[in-house]
């Protein structure tokens, strides 16, 4: 059931996975709407869709969407775009899956951010929420290219990870974050650096002091017309 991507992600926690599960491991996987409720995602998430702008057709993809949090909220914010939340955890998908139940316009699908199943051009928004920092660099590149490829001209992606213009003063995960060579994407300049790197205008959209989280950042990334 699992294709072999072996450098999709660092492994992580002993799971013997190519991707990295929702909750780190299968078996906290149901908990983790608790947690990510306790860390303040939703409220990211809020932020992240009014960024978005989400109009009504619109097609509207989430890169990485776990157990489903965003891809709803963005549906319920648009009742009448269509939602596609893509992740390759098969048990977050249909835990997601479950939680939009009766919700039209609205599917999970499993797919790789490196391999999109869709086709050129075939989304006006996508989104991506606390996924990119943890990839490694050559995926997290080959995840924005393809990112920038099944979005249509002048389509845009959408952001918030932890990182940005992180300082020791934004507690505790930012000094972790620092001295955290895998987490060196993500800080300062990088995802706009890659985003360009691969044909984005992309841009900063906010960066804010998280309580817990340390510091988080929005970007919002255009493909060139």
């Amino acid at each position: 059931m699992t294709k072999d991507h072996p450098h999709s992600v660092i492994h992580a926690m002993g799971n013997r996975h190519d991707y990295l599960p929702a909750a780190g491991r299968d078996a906290l996987l149901p908990g983790y709407d608790l947690l990510t409720r306790l860390l303040g995602m939703y409220k990211l998430h809020e932020t992240v869709v009014a960024q978005a702008e989400l109009a009504p057709g619109h097609r509207v993809l989430e890169i990485g969407c776990g157990t489903g949090n965003l891809t709803i909220r963005a549906k319920r914010a648009q009742p009448a775009a269509e939602l596609i939340g893509s992740d390759p955890d098969p048990l977050a998908l249909a835990r997601a899956e479950r939680k939009a139940h009766g919700l039209s316009g609205i599917r999970f699908e499993r797919a790789y951010a490196q391999e999109l199943p869709y086709a050129e051009g075939e989304f006006d928004r996508l989104l991506s929420a606390m996924m990119l920092h943890h990839l490694d660099t050559d995926i997290k590149k080959a995840a924005l290219a393809e990112a920038l490829r099944v979005l249509r001209p002048g389509g845009s992606l959408h952001i918030v990870d932890v990182g940005g213009a992180v300082t020791p003063e934004d507690g505790l995960v930012a000094r972790l974050m620092l001295h955290n060579e895998h987490a060196a994407d993500n800080l300062g300049d990088s995802i706009p650096q890659l985003l360009r790197s691969v044909g984005f205008d992309s841009a900063v959209v906010a960066s804010q002091r998280h309580r817990r989280l340390g510091r988080v950042t929005f970007y919002r990334a255009i493909r060139p017309i």
